[in-house]
């Protein structure tokens, strides 16, 4: 990607038998002699009722619809909520940030205003990067966060996105990290692409450095974000198939930076991952590939469940 977040250059009841309708008769027959031959209704309908056995407590008793001309609709008790997942997750929260949205190349004024990032200011969000064939970076990024906002509440976490598919653009880098933050986050995970010059490949994982000034201290993210990343990286590599970068991070898929708000402003563990490179074919072919994102979603959410422990 091209912007803040880069490099630089988801019983009814049962109806009677037909061996019950002998009884049916039975009943109704003794119920008519016994009404005639009874002083009154009552001693009749009494004498009806020893003799059947009915009643709420009677072994015989049979529901209203067995005998009533008029259809009885069944009632369907209301739906219980569902229960939620239970998994080495359980009472963890991660916060999941689709890098950049569709609609930010429509929202240019508004993704270009300056926000302040605690050391510098920055644009508030850029538009990402494309594939040669166009496949934007934030569909990629949006469609691998929900692939693993599934896999990470089949685990028990809850899940929290930055945004959901009905924004029309942003959010702006400084709300990102502010999401994470009020969240109380247990691990915050950007998900990127990059868009740098064809021939270079491979994934990468950017951690914060540590900075202080303004509203950013991230001192006390350093060290968990580092064990983040190096959890996500070895884990996305082995369920990817895919080799850190070559053209950054010495071959360790591991990157430091000082200038992104995402990071610079995060008050929780956070780190990004450029899972590869948009604009070579053999990367854009994977980034493209729907059982592809799905191996890296399982490799982004495997390193998030190591780090937290489960």
């Amino acid at each position: 990607m091209r912007n803040d977040d880069s490099p630089p250059p988801p019983e009814a009841a049962a109806a009677a038998g037909p061996d019950q309708r002998p009884w049916f008769t039975r009943r109704s027959t003794l119920v008519i002699a016994v009404a005639a031959l009874a002083p009154t209704a009552l001693a009749g309908w009494v004498l009806t009722q020893v003799l059947t056995g009915g009643g709420p407590e009677g072994r015989d008793a049979k529901p209203a619809a067995a005998t009533s001309p008029v259809p009885v609709t069944p009632v369907t008790p209301a739906s219980s909520p569902a229960t939620p997942a239970k998994g080495p997750l359980t009472g963890r929260t991660v916060v999941i940030d689709p890098g950049h949205n569709t609609g930010n190349f429509k929202h240019t004024a508004e993704i270009d205003r300056q926000v302040d990032i605690g050391t510098a200011r920055k644009e508030c969000d850029t538009t990402g990067t494309t594939t040669n064939s166009g496949y934007m970076e934030a569909e990629f990024t949006f469609d691998v966060s929900l692939r693993l906002r599934t896999v990470l509440q089949a685990q028990g976490a809850k899940v929290v996105l930055t945004h959901e598919a009905d924004r029309p653009w942003g959010p702006c880098i400084d709300e990102r990290a502010r999401i994470g933050n009020e969240a109380k986050a247990d691990a915050v995970v950007s998900v990127h692409a990059d868009g740098v010059s064809a021939g270079n490949r491979g994934f990468h994982v950017i951690l914060p450095a540590k900075v202080k000034g303004g509203a950013a201290d991230t001192a006390a993210i350093v060290e968990p974000s580092r064990q983040l990343g190096e959890r996500i990286a070895g884990n996305f590599a082995r369920t990817t198939g895919s080799a850190p970068a070559n053209y950054l991070g010495a071959g360790t898929g591991l990157v430091v930076r000082d200038d992104l708000g995402g990071l610079n402003l995060s008050t929780r563990p956070k780190v990004f991952i450029e899972c590869g490179n948009m604009r070579d074919a053999k990367d854009a072919a994977q980034l493209t590939s729907p059982e592809w994102r799905q191996k890296a979603a399982q490799g982004i959410a495997d390193g998030i469940v190591g780090f937290l422990g489960g």
